[in-house]
Formats: C-alpha cells, structure tokens, sequence
C-alpha cells in the first residue's frame, strides 16, 4: 500500500486562484498607467526583442499567434507598438513607439512595486523557490502545446 502523500485537491484550480490572486495586485499597480498586466508583459517583450516578426514573438512569449494577435490590436491601435517591414516581403515586424517606450518605462517602475510587494508578502526566499519550482515545472510539462486561453 502507498503511504505516500497524496496531492490534495485540484492543482488546476489551486494555481488558478493563485493567479488571480497575483495578477490582481500587479493588474493594480500597473494599471495606474492605463495599461493592463498582459499589455505591460507585452510591451516589454517588444522593447527588449523587437523589431520582432509576430511569429518570433508569439515563441518567445510563450503563447499563440492568435493570442498574440488579439493583444497586440489594442497597443497598435493606441501607437504604442508599431508594425514595419519584415525581411521579406510577406513579413512584417513588431517595435516599439516613442511613446510605448516611455509609457513602459512609467509602467515597469509600478511593476517593480508590485514586484515588492509580492516578495514581501511571500518572502524573497519562497519567491525564489516558486520560481525554480515553476521553471522546473514548465520544463517537465514541455511537450504540452500552448493553447488558445493563454493572454
């Protein structure tokens, strides 16, 4: 008999509520620039990589090119990212605006408050762990495919 301790509950639902939980007090310190958490992840995967092709970027980030499509629509539609020639004709390529620059700059200051705040709430340590635990996690779970729920 396996006397083993056994998980208890649903992993799904646990780090869900977890998420939430996380990604509301980012949500709100971000959120002071106009910008959702999702859209502030974006805008600095573009001011770090870009110019970046969508489909470079999508990889990168971990989540699909039609997710990536949808989240990219608002930040274009404000002039925050701006769409350019790709190195080919049928591609295009991905970068930041002047004003999506600056507008990230303001923005990643609140996320290092919120950054902060998590650290002291849980303790760098525990923060420290997760994060290992959740790479380590990721890479195990490597040969699941992104799917279309990802922001």
């Amino acid at each position: 008999m396996d006397t083993a301790v056994k998980p208890q509950g649903c992993t799904n639902i646990k780090l869900r509520q977890l998420m939430r939980r996380v990604a509301r007090l980012y949500d709100a310190e971000v959120g002071k620039t106009g910008l959702k958490g999702t859209q502030y992840s974006l805008l600095s995967y573009v001011v770090k990589l870009g110019p970046i092709r969508p489909v470079d970027l999508a990889r990168e980030m971990k989540i699909t090119p039609s997710t990536l499509t949808r989240n990219l629509r608002p930040l274009l539609d404000a002039g925050l990212l701006e769409q350019g020639p790709g190195p080919d004709a049928r591609s295009l390529t991905i970068s930041a605006s002047d004003a999506g620059r600056r507008l990230r700059q303001e923005a990643q200051r609140h996320w290092r408050v919120a950054q902060e705040a998590v650290n002291q709430k849980l303790g760098v340590k525990r923060v420290v762990e997760l994060h290992a635990l959740l790479d380590e996690c990721m890479d195990l779970l490597r040969d699941i495919p992104d799917g279309e729920d990802d922001e």
